[in-house]
């Protein structure tokens, strides 16, 4: 209570009601209620989807396996950066789904068009071959073009587009993709 009695607010005030009697008749009285608008609530994040144990064991065991590949100096990735990129990327490619397959064609864990598949020597269908041609062309991808934000333009565009636009293709699709990884990767790095 404040010095002069009135009653103090714990929270801001958003609305307020105001009872109107005109005098005339035996009509009760009637009551106007003011408000302000309530505040959007931001929408939540989805919830990141969490991989099956061997499916998470093998993400950790195929982006040490590739540990060591000269991509990953040139990019400036210690290990520790290229396992977060790669499994953000699987992340988002299929949600940790094995047997998931797009409108496109694409198939499996990292999404793997058959054609890249066959190029890499890996049957698509068998998650763990999946698996490993896909850190296999994301190293590509980075040796080509240098960095994570381009390789991963480049896994989801197509090289021939990455360089024919001299960067980050302008489709929402690409853009949508590079900066869905990284935000991944930056959740499981705990980077802000």
């Amino acid at each position: 209570m404040l010095a002069d009695g009135q009653l103090e607010s714990k929270e801001p005030q958003l609305s307020f009601a105001q009872s109107y009697v005109d005098g005339i008749g035996a009509n009760p009285p009637e009551l106007i209620v003011f408000s302000a608008p309530e505040p959007q609530a931001p929408r939540p994040s989805p919830a990141p989807a969490i991989p099956r144990p061997e499916i998470l064991a093998a993400l950790e065991s195929t982006a040490h396996r590739y540990g060591g590949h000269p991509a990953l100096r040139r990019a400036g990735l210690s290990v520790t950066e290229w396992q977060a990129l790669f499994q953000a990327n699987i992340e988002i490619e299929s949600a940790y789904r094995p047997n998931a397959r797009s409108s496109a064609g694409a198939i499996g864990l990292g999404q793997l068009m058959p054609a890249t598949a066959a190029q890499l020597g890996v049957d698509p269908h068998d998650w763990q071959a999946n698996l490993d041609g896909s850190a296999r062309y994301l190293l590509l991808m980075l040796a080509q073009f240098g960095t994570p934000e381009l390789a991963l333009a480049a896994y989801n565009a197509g090289p021939d587009a990455v360089a024919r636009y001299g960067g980050i293709p302008p489709y929402q699709e690409t853009q949508n993709h590079v900066r869905r990884v990284m935000a991944v990767r930056d959740r499981l790095t705990g980077a802000s």
